[in-house]
Protein backbone atom coordinates (compact mmCIF):
# COMPACT_ATOMS: atom_id res chain seq x y z
CA UNK A 1 0.00 0.00 0.00
CA UNK A 2 1.34 3.40 -1.03
CA UNK A 3 2.20 5.96 1.86
CA UNK A 4 -0.02 8.88 2.87
CA UNK A 5 1.49 11.75 0.82
CA UNK A 6 2.08 13.82 3.81
CA UNK A 7 4.37 10.61 5.56
CA UNK A 8 6.06 10.51 2.17
CA UNK A 9 6.88 14.55 1.78
CA UNK A 10 8.17 13.91 5.49
CA UNK A 11 10.23 10.82 4.37
CA UNK A 12 11.55 13.01 1.43
CA UNK A 13 12.35 16.20 2.94
CA UNK A 14 14.76 13.97 5.23
CA UNK A 15 17.07 13.35 2.35
CA UNK A 16 19.92 15.29 1.48
CA UNK A 17 19.70 17.97 -1.12
CA UNK A 18 21.57 16.77 -3.86
CA UNK A 19 19.04 13.81 -3.83
CA UNK A 20 16.08 15.71 -2.83
CA UNK A 21 16.52 18.19 -5.79
CA UNK A 22 17.08 14.50 -8.53
CA UNK A 23 13.33 13.58 -6.50
CA UNK A 24 12.16 17.08 -7.25
CA UNK A 25 13.11 16.57 -11.25
CA UNK A 26 11.57 13.73 -11.61
CA UNK A 27 8.42 14.36 -10.17
CA UNK A 28 8.06 17.31 -12.52
CA UNK A 29 9.20 15.35 -15.83
CA UNK A 30 6.61 13.03 -15.11
CA UNK A 31 4.09 16.08 -15.18
CA UNK A 32 5.26 16.70 -18.28
CA UNK A 33 2.62 16.54 -21.44
CA UNK A 34 2.90 16.12 -24.93
CA UNK A 35 2.23 19.65 -25.05
CA UNK A 36 4.63 20.75 -22.95
CA UNK A 37 7.96 18.82 -24.87
CA UNK A 38 7.04 20.57 -27.99
CA UNK A 39 7.02 23.36 -26.19
CA UNK A 40 10.33 22.74 -25.25
CA UNK A 41 11.01 21.22 -28.19
CA UNK A 42 10.09 24.60 -29.94
CA UNK A 43 12.09 26.71 -27.60
CA UNK A 44 15.22 24.30 -28.42
CA UNK A 45 15.45 25.05 -31.62
CA UNK A 46 15.14 28.38 -30.96
CA UNK A 47 17.68 28.65 -28.99
CA UNK A 48 20.02 27.00 -31.25
CA UNK A 49 19.17 28.92 -34.17
CA UNK A 50 20.17 32.15 -32.20
CA UNK A 51 23.37 30.62 -31.35
CA UNK A 52 23.88 29.74 -35.02
CA UNK A 53 22.94 33.39 -35.95
CA UNK A 54 24.90 34.85 -33.69
CA UNK A 55 28.76 32.15 -34.71
CA UNK A 56 27.76 33.27 -38.17
CA UNK A 57 27.63 36.99 -37.75
CA UNK A 58 24.70 37.66 -39.07
CA UNK A 59 23.39 38.68 -35.50
CA UNK A 60 25.80 40.82 -32.86
CA UNK A 61 25.11 39.90 -29.42
CA UNK A 62 24.42 42.88 -26.90
CA UNK A 63 25.70 42.53 -23.39
CA UNK A 64 22.65 42.00 -21.07
CA UNK A 65 23.28 44.87 -18.89
CA UNK A 66 23.21 47.23 -21.47
CA UNK A 67 19.36 46.06 -22.60
CA UNK A 68 18.80 46.15 -19.23
CA UNK A 69 19.79 49.73 -18.60
CA UNK A 70 17.78 50.41 -22.40
CA UNK A 71 14.81 49.08 -20.70
CA UNK A 72 14.71 51.03 -17.14
CA UNK A 73 15.20 54.07 -18.95
CA UNK A 74 12.53 52.98 -21.59
CA UNK A 75 10.11 52.56 -18.57
CA UNK A 76 11.31 55.37 -16.62
CA UNK A 77 12.50 53.03 -13.51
Amino acid sequence: MPLPVDQLAKEALALPNETRAQLAEQLVESLETDENAKTRGLWIKEAIRRRDEIRSGKVKPVEGEKVLSKVRRLVGR
